[in-house]
């Protein structure tokens, strides 16, 4: 199987500590979805060590709820650590999936899976920075020998009533993919989505996300509306745990292809996803489930049948630098998935030339080229918890 790719490490990974810092930076302008309103931008960003003294980071999800981010941190070295430190595991995957199994009664018993998942995704990724370092190695060459030194993005986190705005960045920044948010109301959504389309004269892809705002009959009918802008992709036009019959019928209606995944955990559901062929897009992400370890074999079965491959990210340069060498060791012609809104808590990660002409440059040092977290960032951090 393809999990078998991955145990190319041959020394085992046995950690001594675990450390997390929580970070929050207050928002002079929300970020407005369809579903809520984020009031200010979070990072729960992780270090293992083990014990000859390697490291590596990762990021967990923390957007949701609002007091999310502390949450997880707590959970993660108060709940988790103990089934880590110490621990003899023969890869990431391992480890990955030993904790999955491991943590399986407690995310059942307290009805919290999300948290679970977002932790151990977390850790994953900090796992494989920490054996590609040890390989001496960036992530995306210990994963895939011939993986791309770049990777082309997409931005994201677009306000139609913002495009204006972000217009002149996409430009200089030659960012020529654009996800725009639609789902406040039909007459609303019509006369944005035409201004983005005006104000992004110069982009190749219109990309639209609803954020799960619409029932499925809203959804075949918006979908029909906004057909006329050309949309590269609809993303979550309905709940994602909709029936699978709900997805396939609307798939039939809809006139773009459909995208979806973030909100998909565990790789049976996403196999049930792929299978189906409602989305055409297929969307996990390494900071909500399964790090890279569950979803490079995710990646890998959407490429197999045809379906397009763009992973999901929303949150701080940790997790970003992660995800551009997930998509690159991948394959495909994925986008990157890079949030145009500012935030320090990512920008921070981002030395000059990092985004060049629509692309994301990896970084050719060890890992994903994450020594340390940027003492810049030090006012924003509200919580630093360790396990050793």
């Amino acid at each position: 199987m393809m999990v078998s790719a991955f145990d190319q490490d041959t020394k085992p990974i046995i950690l001594r500590r675990i450390e997390v810092w929580v970070y929050r930076i207050p928002l002079d302008r929300p970020l407005i979805a369809s579903f809520g309103v984020l009031r200010s931008r979070p990072a729960v960003f992780v270090r293992i060590e083990d014990h000859d003294g390697c490291f590596g980071f990762g990021e967990i999800f923390a957007n949701w709820p609002a007091a999310g981010a502390e949450h997880r941190a707590r959970l993660l070295i108060e709940d988790i650590s103990h089934l880590v430190i110490g621990q003899n595991f023969a890869s990431p995957s391992a480890m990955q999936r030993e904790l999955e199994q491991r943590t399986r009664i407690r995310a059942l018993q307290c009805g919290e899976p999300g948290p679970f998942r977002q932790c151990i995704a977390g850790l994953d990724q900090a796992a494989w920075d920490l054996v590609a370092r040890r390989a001496d190695r960036s992530v995306a060459r210990f994963l895939r020998d011939d993986a791309p030194t770049s990777v082309p993005v997409y931005a994201s986190g677009v306000h139609y009533d913002d495009a204006d705005e972000f217009a002149p960045t996409l430009a200089r920044d030659g960012v020529r993919n654009v996800k725009v948010k639609v789902g406040f109301g039909r007459e609303r959504d019509l006369d944005g989505v035409a201004r983005a389309r005006k104000a992004f004269v110069n982009i190749d892809r219109l990309m639209l996300d609803a954020n799960q705002a619409w029932s499925p009959g809203q959804a075949a009918q918006m979908c029909a509306d906004l057909a006329s802008f050309d949309p590269f992709w609809m993303e979550e036009p309905i709940a994602a745990d909709h029936r699978s019959e709900i997805w396939r019928d609307l798939a039939m209606q809809a006139p773009m292809p459909l995208a979806g995944g973030e909100n998909i955990a565990g790789a049976e559901d996403f196999t049930t996803a792929i299978n189906l062929g409602a989305l055409k897009v297929i969307q996990p992400d390494i900071a909500k489930w399964g790090g890279i370890s569950g979803c490079l074999v995710v990646a890998r079965h959407a490429l197999e049948k045809g379906r397009t491959f763009c992973p999901h990210f929303l949150g701080g340069g940790i997790g970003l630098h992660a995800s551009a060498h997930f998509l690159a060791s991948a394959g495909g012609d994925g986008l990157l998935e890079v949030d145009i809104n500012p935030n320090q808590l990512r920008d921070a990660f981002l030395p000059a030339g990092t985004l060049e002409n629509g692309h994301f440059m990896l970084s050719n040092r060890v890992g994903y080229g994450i020594d340390i977290i940027p003492d810049v960032l030090l006012v924003y951090q509200t919580l630093k918890l360790e396990s050793h």
